[in-house]
């Protein structure tokens, strides 16, 4: 496996595959919307029916999280990261660009920094979003002194696990695809002809089951996403 191309900028580390992946997954999720919602219309036609069916699709994550008036405000939330996550699941399966071992283009969350950023930015904005809604002081007695003040250390290391285990298991899931794809065309050109016709089919199936697996994973992560910002927006009597 090729080491992804690391480079420096104002003396930071930046890698050239996630910032290329990236940079298209955006480019590609723009156009895709601008295209779905180019003729809106009262009797809609297939773009925007697809359209409609995404947008309905992502409203029904937030739904069955938090009740309708309190999640309404995050549907835009859950429409944008459901995309960014399934189009980056995706990305390192379809093509790969490398140069003198080095990565220039692969799935952004088989980088375990991308997936880990994406959850610590999650837990972050909930707490913002719970701090914004109840004050200072109710965001810390409902987060960490609830039931009772002794339960702080474990509210504090449930924090903690809640933001790796939202990142590890979307990391977890990419890399070991990206692995295994990896170790099937390492197959295909270690016995000439005969490996080759074995190697295709193995890779055409491998990559239709991680694309599935891309797509849970982007509903899983969007999921907790909105499990976790719901805890901290809506308190139980």
């Amino acid at each position: 496996m090729e080491s992804p191309f690391i480079f420096k900028f104002f003396g930071m580390s930046f890698s050239a595959t996630v910032l290329l992946a990236s940079s298209a997954s955006v480019l590609i999720i723009f156009a895709t919307l601008l295209v779905l919602s180019r003729h809106i219309s009262v009797v809609p036609k297939r773009p925007q029916a697809a359209l409609e069916m995404l947008v309905s699709f992502t409203n029904g994550i937030v739904d069955s999280s938090m009740p309708k008036a309190v999640g309404s405000q995050y549907y835009l939330l859950s429409l944008v990261l459901f995309l960014f996550l399934a189009i980056n699941n995706m990305l390192g399966l379809m093509t790969i660009i490398s140069y003198k071992d080095f990565s220039f283009w692969g799935s952004p969350t088989s980088s375990a920094i991308v997936c880990l950023g994406l959850s610590a930015m999650v837990i972050l904005f909930s707490h913002y979003q719970s701090v914004e809604k109840f004050g200072a002081k109710a965001y810390v007695k409902n987060n960490y002194l609830s039931p009772m003040p002794l339960m702080l250390p474990i509210n504090l290391i449930e924090e903690f696990t809640n933001t790796l285990t939202l990142g590890l298991r979307l990391y977890g899931n990419i890399y070991a695809g990206e692995i295994l794809l990896g170790l099937i065309a390492m197959l295909a050109t270690s016995h000439g002809l005969i490996s080759g016709i074995f190697a295709v089919p193995l890779a055409m199936i491998w990559i239709a089951f991680s694309v599935f697996i891309g797509m849970i994973q982007a509903f899983v992560f969007t999921t907790l996403s909105m499990v976790y910002i719901s805890h901290k927006v809506i308190v139980e009597e």
